[in-house]
C-alpha cells in the first residue's frame, strides 16, 4: 500500500506544472458530475484541450518551460484586453509598469460617443498582482463614466497598450409590470395555416401573436430565428445555425412580399398544376420537408430578386439604404453564394477564399443578388413581426443558441474568434454515458477578449433590435464550456473558463439598451456559482416542472420571483408522454435504459406522478380524474399562475395532450428531430378556442 500511494504522489508531483498551466489557462484539471463526484480529467485529454486553445505542448516533461514562458507572457503584458466598470462601484485598473520605468502615466479615455478624456497622473505603486520583475499600479476608472463600451489607452516613457472599458449597471433591465405575465411556446416551423407552405413563415407568427394577445397572453417564445443550411446539406436543427446575425429567409412569406404581387413570370409558376400540388402536398404532411419546401420558395425568390435586380425602383433605393445601413450583407452573400456554388464547405476553399477574402467575381451575380434580396426580405419580415408583436402589447421571445455551425458563415468571417481544434458538448452524465459532441466551434476567450467581445456584442444585438426576451442558451457557457479536441471521443475533454463578468457586463449593457429581458437557461448540472450569478445580475433563471419534480414532500420547490416557469422545454417529452413514461420506453428503445431497468424506471415514474397528485389535492388545484394526464396539467398550470414566477411559460402542444417529442436530444438519425408540425393550423385554434379553463388559470392570478 505504501508503494502505491507512494508512486501515485510522485506521479502528481511530476504532473504537478502541467495542473498549473492548466488552471492559470483556464483548463479545469477536474469537474463534479451529476451525481456530486469529483471527475478528474486525464493528462492526455487535459494537454489535448490546451493544444486546441493554442499552448504547444507537445510532452507532459516540457510543461515547466511552458509554465514558465506562460507565466513572462502575463508579466510583459501592461493591460488586460477588457476590463468591466459596473456603475455605482468603485473600480481600479491594473497596470503593470515595466522595471525601471516611469510611474507618469499619459490616459486617453475614448468614450463611445466619440467624447475623449485626456489625463496625466502619477500612478501609486501597489503589490505586484503577478510575480515577476516590475510594479503594477491601479488607475481608478472615472465615476462618471457613461455605460456602454469605451476604450483607454495609457503610455509612459517605456510601454503603452489599450484596453476596453464595458461600463455596465450591474443588474439587467427589469421590465418593472411586465414581469408577472404568462405566454405560449411554439416552434416557428410547426406553426402553419391554410395559406402557408408547410411550416411556419413570418406571418403565421404575427398571426399566432394575435391570437396570444386575444388569449391575455403577454409573450410569445419560440426556437432560434437563424438562418440554415437546407440545402446540401440540409440540417434544420435551429442550434445550429449558419449565423447568428442574420434572420431566417426560410420563414419569409412569399406572398407578402411586394415584388410578388408585381411579377407575372412568378405568378405563373406559383399558379401552375404541379407547383400548386407540391405545395398542397407539403401542406398535408405531418412533418415539415425542409429541403422541398425551401426549394419551391427559391423558385419564386429567385425570379423576383431577378426582376428586382433588372431595373430601378422605388424598392431598390429602399435596398440600397438598407445596404448602406448593413455593410456586413454583401458579405455575407458573397459567402452564400460561394458556398452554393463550390458545393463544399469553406474549409476546403483556396488559401485566399479561407482566409476570409472574396470578390464578385467569386461567384455568378445571380446567387450573389439572390442573398441580397432575401436577407433584405427576412429582414423586414421580421421587422413587421416585432412591430406587430409591440403593438398586440406581447412580447417576442426569442433564443440565441450556444453555438453556431462549423461550416458556417460566423466562423468563417470571425475565425479568430473560433478555436477551430475543438467543439461544444457535454461530459458524461447518467442519460449520455459517452458524453455529447455538440459539433460547433466554441468561442476562445483569449482571443475574443483580445477584440474585446466584438462579435458576441454583435450577436447579441442582433437579437435584442427586435426581441423583448431573450433566452440566451446554456448559461453556463457564459462561465465555462465542456471543450472536446478535434477528433477525439466525447468524453476525452475538459471544461475551459470563460470572463464571466465581462458576459455580463455585455448583457446588462444590451438589456438596457433595448428595455429587454435576459432569462438564462440553467437547467443540468449547474454549479452553484452560476446561479449565484445570474441572481447577482439580474438574468432570469429557469424553473421546468418535469425536470424538478422528485419523489418527496413537497415534489416541488418554490418558484423564485425572478424565474420563468414551465412545465417542460423543446428537449423534454411533452407532458402527456412524461405522465405515461412513453420517455422511458423511448430511451430503452435507443439503449440509454437496459430491459432490465425498465421496471425499475417505471415504478419511479409512479412514484413522481402520485406526489404530484397529493400536492395538487392539497392545495384544492386538481379538480379532475388523477389519471386523466390533462386533468393532472391543468392543475399544475394553476400551481404555476399562482406562485410567484416572473412569467409563465406553456407548451402550445401540451394544450391537446400532444406525446410526440419535438426533439430528442443526443440523436440525429435515430430520432425525427425538427419536424413536427402543430396537429391544429392557426385558423382552427382561433376558431375553436377549446382551452378557456386552462387559460383562465393563468388569467386570475397573473391579473391579466
Amino acid at each position: 500500500m505504501r508503494d502505491s500511494v507512494s508512486n501515485a504522489g510522485r506521479r502528481e508531483c511530476g504532473q504537478a506544472p502541467l495542473l498549473l498551466l492548466a488552471r492559470i489557462s483556464g483548463v479545469h484539471p477536474n469537474y463534479v458530475d451529476a451525481a456530486g463526484r469529483v471527475q478528474t480529467i486525464g493528462v492526455e485529454a487535459l494537454m489535448d484541450v490546451m493544444r486546441s486553445l493554442g499552448i504547444e505542448l507537445d510532452r507532459v516533461e516540457n510543461a515547466p518551460k511552458v509554465l514558465q514562458e506562460f507565466r513572462q507572457a502575463s508579466v510583459r503584458r501592461f493591460l488586460e484586453p477588457v476590463h468591466v466598470v459596473w456603475k455605482g462601484r468603485t473600480t481600479r485598473i491594473p497596470v503593470r509598469l515595466p522595471p525601471s520605468s516611469s510611474d507618469l502615466l499619459r490616459c486617453d479615455w475614448h468614450l463611445e460617443d466619440g467624447e475623449r478624456r485626456r489625463i496625466e497622473i502619477r500612478g501609486q505603486p501597489q503589490r505586484a498582482l503577478v510575480s515577476g520583475p516590475g510594479r503594477t499600479l491601479l488607475l481608478r476608472a472615472p465615476r462618471d463614466l457613461p455605460m456602454g463600451y469605451h476604450r483607454l489607452t495609457v503610455e509612459n516613457t517605456q510601454a503603452s497598450g489599450e484596453t476596453h472599458i464595458f461600463c455596465a449597471p450591474e443588474r439587467c433591465y427589469d421590465a418593472g409590470p411586465r414581469s408577472r405575465g404568462w405566454g405560449v411556446f411554439a416552434p416557428h416551423y410547426a406553426l402553419h395555416s391554410g395559406r402557408s407552405w408547410g411550416s411556419g413563415d413570418f406571418t403565421d407568427l404575427a398571426d399566432f401573436i394575435s391570437w396570444i394577445a386575444n388569449q391575455g397572453g403577454r409573450f410569445f417564445g419560440t426556437l432560434p430565428l437563424l438562418p440554415q443550411f437546407l440545402a446540401n446539406p440540409c440540417e434544420p436543427s435551429p442550434y445550429s445555425p449558419v449565423s447568428r446575425l442574420f434572420w431566417n429567409d426560410f420563414l419569409i412569406d412569399v406572398g407578402s412580399v411586394p415584388e410578388f404581387e408585381t411579377n407575372a413570370a412568378a405568378r405563373r409558376i406559383a399558379e401552375s398544376p404541379s407547383f400548386r400540388s407540391n405545395l398542397e402536398s407539403l401542406r398535408e404532411q405531418p412533418r415539415v420537408d425542409y429541403r422541398k419546401q425551401a426549394e419551391l420558395k427559391r423558385m419564386i425568390l429567385e425570379k423576383l430578386a431577378r426582376s428586382f435586380f433588372s431595373r430601378p425602383s422605388l424598392r431598390r433605393q429602399e435596398f440600397a439604404a438598407f445596404l448602406r445601413d448593413n455593410p456586413r450583407l454583401s458579405d455575407y452573400a458573397l459567402f452564400r453564394a460561394v458556398q452554393q456554388e463550390r458545393g463544399v464547405s469553406w474549409e476546403n476553399w483556396p488559401e485566399r477564399m479561407r482566409q476570409g477574402k472574396l470578390s464578385p467575381r467569386d461567384c455568378r451575380p445571380a446567387p450573389y443578388q439572390y442573398h441580397l434580396y432575401v436577407q433584405w426580405l427576412a429582414h423586414e419580415q421580421m421587422a413587421n413581426l416585432s412591430r406587430a408583436a409591440r403593438r398586440s402589447k406581447v412580447d417576442l421571445y426569442v433564443d440565441m443558441p450556444l453555438g453556431t455551425h462549423r461550416h458556417g458563415y460566423d466562423v468563417w468571417r470571425y475565425r479568430d474568434t473560433f478555436a477551430h481544434e475543438a467543439s461544444g458538448g457535454a461530459p458524461p452524465d447518467p442519460v449520455f454515458t459517452k458524453g455529447q459532441d455538440w459539433g460547433f466551434a466554441p468561442i476562445h476567450p483569449a482571443r475574443s477578449r483580445q477584440g474585446g467581445h466584438a462579435y458576441l456584442r454583435l450577436c447579441l444585438q442582433h437579437h435584442l433590435r427586435q426581441a423583448r426576451m431573450l433566452r440566451f442558451d446554456h448559461v453556463m457557457g457564459l462561465h465555462r464550456l465542456y471543450w472536446i479536441p478535434r477528433g477525439k471521443p466525447a468524453d476525452q475533454g475538459a471544461y475551459v473558463a470563460y470572463p464571466a463578468e465581462e458576459f455580463y457586463a455585455m448583457l446588462s449593457i444590451e438589456s438596457h439598451r433595448h428595455k429587454a429581458v435576459i432569462v438564462g437557461e440553467n437547467l443540468g448540472t449547474v454549479p452553484p456559482e452560476v446561479n449565484r450569478a445570474i441572481a447577482r445580475h439580474r438574468v432570469r433563471g429557469m424553473f421546468v416542472a418535469q425536470y424538478e419534480l422528485r419523489p418527496r414532500v413537497p415534489p416541488l420547490r418554490r418558484i423564485g420571483p425572478h424565474e420563468v416557469a414551465g412545465v417542460n422545454t423543446h428537449d423534454m417529452p411533452p407532458f402527456a408522454a412524461f405522465w405515461r413514461g412513453l420517455d422511458i420506453d423511448d430511451r430503452i428503445d435507443l439503449g440509454l435504459i437496459s430491459q432490465k431497468e425498465r421496471t425499475r424506471h417505471h415504478a419511479e415514474r409512479k412514484r413522481l406522478r402520485q406526489c404530484l397528485v397529493r400536492f395538487l389535492r392539497k392545495r384544492r388545484l386538481l379538480t379532475g380524474d388523477p389519471d386523466d394526464p390533462a386533468a393532472v396539467y391543468q392543475g399544475l398550470v394553476r400551481h404555476l399562475g399562482r406562485s410567484m414566477a416572473g412569467w409563465v411559460v406553456l407548451n402550445l402542444e401540451d394544450f391537446w395532450m400532444e406525446t410526440v417529442s419535438q426533439n430528442t436530444p443526443g440523436t440525429s438519425t435515430e430520432r425525427v428531430n425538427w419536424r413536427h408540425r402543430s396537429r391544429y393550423r392557426i385558423e382552427q385554434l382561433r376558431a375553436a378556442a377549446p382551452y378557456p379553463e386552462l387559460v383562465e388559470g393563468l388569467r386570475q392570478p397573473r391579473g391579466v
